[in-house]
């Protein structure tokens, strides 16, 4: 009934309106008419109400159920799908946004942890070399030019608490034996020459696989290998030996510092063959190794190795008879606190090279190797070595040197090198060539330019007398030009 009082006071109303129109104002009559269309939109939503509340409450409870269960279809279907579409909800689109980044850094974080512990670096070396005639058998200058490359890389081995492993590969190519027709010497004045198979091969430029090991490295006082001042090491496979046996701080790498073999390692063990490893310096083995930095920078270290001789360094035969070599080493401070290395090693080769160059014997001796830093920028090196046992050409070896920093003239990473060397010939050498008797007696100096940080080039000159103990030999004069990429 209150529903009908509104309604009946507006037909009232219209009523009045049509009766005396003309004694109503415009504005009133307005008035009514707009009155009478939101009547007529009350009624028609009244209507709609009943009709609602008229219908069974589980239709609509059915209804609106079934509207839940679509949305939520919707929204799964956005989620999962790998597409974005504008249709999709604000929120399926949000929710699929976080999920691919966090893919995303799933996935750099997944290529940093197999990143994480892998260093590697690629050099390429070139030597041009021009040995004048009384160097020659032939009396003739002559000149050569060879090149060699180098691939390393260092990959994490595994770790079990604080025991960390590492893998080394080491690849080799090049091209040029170096200066060929050569009066015969003790030393050798191109050790980076590399050449695959020799004279026959020469157009061959395939790398070889020349180093391939594994090495475990183990704390002993229960702290992270970093931070431990007594640790273990173990290597075993493909190795060169002189990276862990005879080091020396300023004269062990021919692509940077001297070119003369006699320089570079002990001359028995390297340029007299005594180590008897393969043709291009790398042999099978195990190397044990103990460290002791409780008081450092100061500290010492002795080490073992074990590597196959002759034929079995070129892997074609057993590893009976080996190479064995025992070091001592100690890091030291002198002259105010500047580093200083002292290592003194002996050694045995069951199957060296006799010097007829074909009988197989034992030979033994032993060594000292040393560098001292003795101002900013210059470093004194030295090696000996005496020969115990066996028939070498050459039984004793010194050689003496010294690195200047360029600080001294303004280029901090130039830097002059010179050299000195005495070979002198075995007994068993002279008494099988009584012409010979003596040393040979050598010296080496270069200079190396850093062009930038990647490119290097050194001039070197070489001047060997009595070649081969040979008193009646020219004395030889070799200059060289060496240039060093290293990335």
């Amino acid at each position: 009934m209150r529903a009908l009082k509104p309604l009946i006071l507006a037909m009232a109303l219209a009523g009045s309106t049509s009766v005396g129109a003309a004694e109503l104002p415009v504005e009133v009559v307005q008035a009514l008419q707009q009155m009478q269309e939101r009547l007529a939109h009350l009624e028609a939503r009244n209507a709609e109400l009943e009709r609602q509340l008229a219908a069974p409450p589980a239709a609509a409870l059915e209804t609106r159920v079934k509207q839940l269960e679509s949305a939520n279809a919707k929204l799964e279907e956005a989620v999962t799908s790998d597409r974005l579409s504008q249709d999709e909800p604000e929120i399926a689109t949000r929710l699929k946004a976080v999920e691919f980044q966090a893919l995303g850094m799933q996935k750099q974080a997944r290529m940093v942890d197999a990143l994480e512990g892998i260093a590697a670096g690629v050099s390429f070396t070139t030597v041009a070399q021009h040995a004048n005639g009384g160097a020659t058998t032939t009396g003739d200058a002559e000149s050569e030019l060879s090149w060699r490359g180098d691939a390393q890389v260092s990959l994490p081995g595994g770790s079990l608490g604080n025991t960390e492993g590492s893998l080394f590969f080491h690849f080799r190519m090049g091209q040029g034996d170096g200066l060929a027709s050569l009066n015969s010497m003790f030393s050798v004045p191109n050790a980076t020459a590399f050449q695959l198979g020799g004279v026959s091969q020469a157009d061959d430029a395939s790398p070889i696989l020349a180093q391939a090991w594994y090495q475990l490295s183990v704390p002993l006082d229960e702290k992270p290998l970093d931070r431990s001042r007594q640790h273990l090491e173990l290597n075993f496979g493909k190795i060169d030996p002189f990276l862990f046996f005879d080091q020396n701080a300023a004269a062990d790498d021919e692509t940077v510092r001297f070119m003369n073999l006699a320089f570079v390692h002990n001359p028995l063990l390297d340029a007299g063959g005594g180590a008897g490893v393969d043709a291009y310096g790398f042999t099978p083995g195990v190397r044990l190794a103990y460290f002791d930095d409780t008081q450092a920078p100061l500290g010492w270290g002795v080490s073992l190795g074990v590597f196959g001789s002759d034929s079995g360094a070129a892997f074609s035969d057993s590893l009976q008879q080996p190479f064995i070599i025992l070091q001592a080493e100690s890091a030291q401070r002198f002259f105010g606190g500047l580093a200083g290395n002292y290592r003194v090693y002996a050694w045995r080769n069951g199957r060296a090279t006799h010097l007829d160059g074909a009988t197989l014997e034992a030979q033994s001796g032993w060594g000292v190797s040393a560098d001292q830093r003795v101002g900013d920028g210059i470093t004194l090196w030295g090696r000996y070595g005496h020969g115990m046992q066996g028939n070498p050409a050459f039984d004793r070896a010194l050689t003496l040197g010294a690195e200047f920093s360029g600080n001294y003239w303004d280029r901090g990473a130039d830097g002059v090198g010179l050299a000195v060397g005495w070979l002198a010939a075995s007994d068993s050498y002279k008494t099988a060539n009584p012409a010979l008797s003596g040393a040979e007696q050598l010296a080496e100096l270069y200079y190396r330019w850093r062009v930038n940080p990647q490119f290097e080039l050194s001039p070197d000159y070489q001047f060997i007398r009595r070649a081969g103990a040979d008193g009646s030999a020219d004395d030889a004069h070799i200059l060289g030009l060496r240039a060093q990429l290293t990335f």
